[in-house]
């Protein structure tokens, strides 16, 4: 009996001393360890919450990783000259692309720049005021003039939408276009809609590319623009996603490179 007890208590102690040793691992992979610390890590990068599941699905894929190098090593693949080579490729594809981050955030869009966006994107809100509208589309003109003839006999616009318009987008709804700021339609749909008062629908027929229309403005309402500065991360993220931008910064990186290397 008291050699059972010795023995249960050896035991725990030799388990206890162990738990360290299990707990900085998060596997073990034909006994190369997996560090706990690499699986935070991965699980931090996901910018999601450390849930039990999100934990597992990570422990796994490290766990897969794992065997995937280890029988890279054990069939000598990882020795291959061409292997060696696209890892080296792909080392350097990183560097580059951290050097070139590095480089953007100290070099990259200036304030004149991010202005001269923020310009292209403020002409799209047109005249800074949104247009309630609706419209009725049909192929010919004469067709158009039929249908405002009848609206001013006492028909109702919404009923001659769903009725006659080709736009199925509107057609359904009377027509209705809900709010837009004047720049979102064709020139030609946008002037007319533009020199309209609350309440007043066109008296001819409006041609565009896409045939003619009848238009009613229901409302206009002062359009909020926001300010540079409230915008300007935006603008930011923007231009990094512009790849015309990136080549030109790209090239302006190089250059400065090589102005300052000794190249014999």
């Amino acid at each position: 009996m008291k050699i059972t007890v010795l023995s249960f208590s050896l035991a725990a102690v030799l388990a206890a001393g162990c738990l360290p040793a299990f707990a900085q691992n998060a596997a073990v992979v034909n006994g190369k360890p997996i560090p706990s610390a690499k699986l935070d890590k991965l699980i931090a990068g996901t910018g999601q919450p450390a849930s039990p599941e999100l934990r597992d699905r990570a422990r796994t894929m490290l766990i897969d990783r794992e065997l995937l190098l280890q029988e890279a090593n054990k069939r000598g693949i990882t020795q291959r000259d061409d292997v060696q080579e696209q890892l080296e490729q792909a080392r350097l594809n990183v560097l580059a692309g951290a050097v070139f981050e590095d480089y953007v955030k100290t070099h990259g869009a200036n304030d004149d720049e991010l202005r001269k966006q923020y310009d292209k994107i403020k002409a799209q809100f047109g005249n800074g005021k949104e247009y309630h509208a609706r419209h009725i589309l049909v192929e010919k003109e004469a067709d158009a003039k039929a249908i405002i003839a009848k609206i001013k006999g006492g028909a109702k616009f919404e009923d001659m939408a769903k009725a006659s318009s080709k736009d199925t987008g509107s057609a359904a709804n009377g027509g209705d276009l809900d709010w837009a700021n004047s720049g979102s339609y064709v020139p030609e749909f946008s002037a007319a809609m533009t020199g309209l008062k609350k309440g007043q629908m066109t008296d001819t027929p409006v041609k565009t590319q896409f045939g003619w229309h009848i238009i009613e403005l229901v409302d206009v309402r002062d359009q909020k623009i926001p300010s540079f500065e409230e915008v300007k991360p935006q603008l930011q993220q923007m231009l990094m996603g512009d790849q015309a931008w990136q080549r030109e910064q790209f090239q302006a990186m190089m250059k400065s490179l090589k102005d300052k290397a000794k190249i014999q």
